[in-house]
Order: C-alpha cells, then structure tokens, then sequence
C-alpha cells in the first residue's frame, strides 16, 4: 500500500474478484458473491493502525465497489454486527463470545522469561482474535466458502487464492504496491522495488502506482 487508503492495488484486485464471479456464472447460473471480510479492527491496537483509519479504508473499498458498478462484491466488518461500539469494546465482545481459551505454563523468574512471557501472551492473544473472528464470520455467513489472500494448507479451512501476479504468493495489494510494466501489465511487489523500476503515479491528488517506461 502507498498509504491508509486503498490505491490501485485494492482497485485491481476488486476488478478480479468481480471477473471471478461472472466466470462463476457462466457456469452455473446462480452465480457467485464474495464479501470482502475486513479485520482490521480486530488487530488494529495489536498491530498499532488507529482505528479512524481502518474505518476510512472500508469504507473508500465501499466506494470503490460502487463506483465501478461491482455489484458482485460486498464489505463486511465489525460495524455491521456491533455498530457504533467503542471499538476496544467490540474486540471485548468478540473476545468474549468467540475466541477459545488458551492455556499457559507459570513463568519463570527473570526478565528474560517475562520478555519470552510477554512475547508468547501477544502471540497467544493474535491467534485468539483470529480464531474469534473466523467464528464470528462463520455464524453470520454460514454458507459461504471462506477464502484467504495468504496460501493454504491442503486440508485447511480457508481455500488461497492469488488476487494479481507478483514473484510472491504471499504478496498482497495490503502489504506491497502495483507496478504497470511497459507492456501494460500489473504485477505487485515491495514499494522501494517497484520505485526503482517505474515512476510514481497519482490518481486522485493520492499515490496510486508506479509505472515503468
């Protein structure tokens, strides 16, 4: 990403995912919906995002999907379920009501073990909240097929899938920047490569991309 707001990663991978689901329905009439499950929320003190930003970013991914007539693709996150709760009370609530409980050994004496202590809580605590809201998921879309940006196991819940070419498949528009090559095609990759490759360019008075040539 080029900031806290969605750039043309996220409208790439938009488009693809609508493509996706109008391939789904030459096939098979009924067709296909995919709802962009967003959890920032739900790590954002973890991972130290403010919340005002989280909520901008959904609701320009909102936006965007209107904007360009995607009616295949909806967002979904906590506002939906806990409305206008503080939001350190709607990591509380589905702390409380969906995440499983963990167990740990007494620590050790020492500040290297209540470092190693700490460090295991958090972990413990990130894992918590990622089981909690795939259960909060599952309870208000039952019937869906979950998918993940990130690769899966064989076996797993979730099923991988790939949004835009990149070296990478764990590269994601979240966590990298788009880069139109000469020939007109995207791929993504880290922001300082993708400077070195191509110039930045703007949509919006907002960084967008970087293009080669």
């Amino acid at each position: 990403m080029l900031g806290h707001l969605p750039d043309q990663g996220e409208r790439l991978s938009l488009g693809f995912l609508h493509r996706l689901c109008t391939d789904i329905e030459r096939i098979h009439p009924p067709g296909a919906r995919i709802v962009i499950c967003s959890d920032g929320h739900v790590f954002g003190d973890v991972i130290h995002v403010p919340d005002p930003h989280i909520d901008a970013y959904a609701d320009e991914l909102r936006g965007l999907i209107t904007g360009l007539g995607l009616t295949s693709l909806s967002v979904f996150d906590l506002r939906d379920v806990l409305g206008d709760l503080p939001y350190d009370r709607k990591r509380a609530h589905i702390h409380r009501h969906h995440a499983p409980s963990v167990e740990d050994t007494a620590d050790l004496p020492g500040t290297r073990s209540a470092l190693q202590r700490a460090c295991r809580q958090r972990a413990y605590g990130v894992l918590q909240r990622s089981r909690a809201w795939g259960a909060l998921i599952a309870e208000h879309h039952p019937a869906a097929v979950r998918l993940s940006i990130h690769p899966q196991p064989i076996g797993a819940a979730k099923f991988g899938i790939r949004l835009l070419d990149a070296p990478d498949a764990w590269t994601t528009p979240w966590h990298s920047a788009a880069l139109q090559r000469a020939d007109g095609t995207w791929t993504l990759m880290p922001r300082a490569r993708a400077a070195q490759l191509g110039r930045l360019v703007t949509a919006d008075g907002r960084p967008s991309h970087f293009r080669q040539g």
